[in-house]
């Protein structure tokens, strides 16, 4: 069974991550920080930014790939994978611009996350009653 449309989401994610290290990388660069955030609100953000993906993608990505491989519609799967990238984004943007405090797109952007992570737990947890 083909898994592409997982593998497409999985893909975009991780181009997403390595674009949030390369901001990071960049930073500690130009401020000739090797760990930690040196005292920069720049770095410490830029951080986050990076580490909630990366908290948060395995679970995300991984119950998608195992609603695919469960036979989910791939409507479906591409609604949940659009989602999930919009929230990313929308959190990244969000924690950036506001700072660490509360932003719009920080605040949805996590709230549509756990929405697609709940919501493809539900799917994989019915797929198993069925079976």
């Amino acid at each position: 069974m083909s898994v592409s449309v997982s593998g497409f989401y999985i893909a975009l994610t991780a181009i997403m991550a390595v674009f949030f290290t390369y901001r990071v990388v960049r930073l500690r660069r130009g401020l000739k920080i090797g760990l930690g955030s040196g005292g920069s609100d720049d770095l410490r953000l830029a951080n986050r930014v990076h580490a909630n993906l990366i908290e948060n993608a395995p679970i995300a990505l991984l119950l998608l790939l195992v609603a695919e491989l469960n036979g989910l519609a791939p409507v479906y799967l591409h609604g949940a994978g659009t989602l999930w990238l919009v929230a990313r984004i929308l959190h990244a943007i969000g924690l950036t611009q506001g700072r660490g405090g509360y932003h719009f797109g920080r605040f949805w952007g996590v709230l549509l996350s756990w929405l697609v992570i709940l919501a493809l737990a539900v799917v994989n947890l019915f797929y198993f009653i069925l079976a």
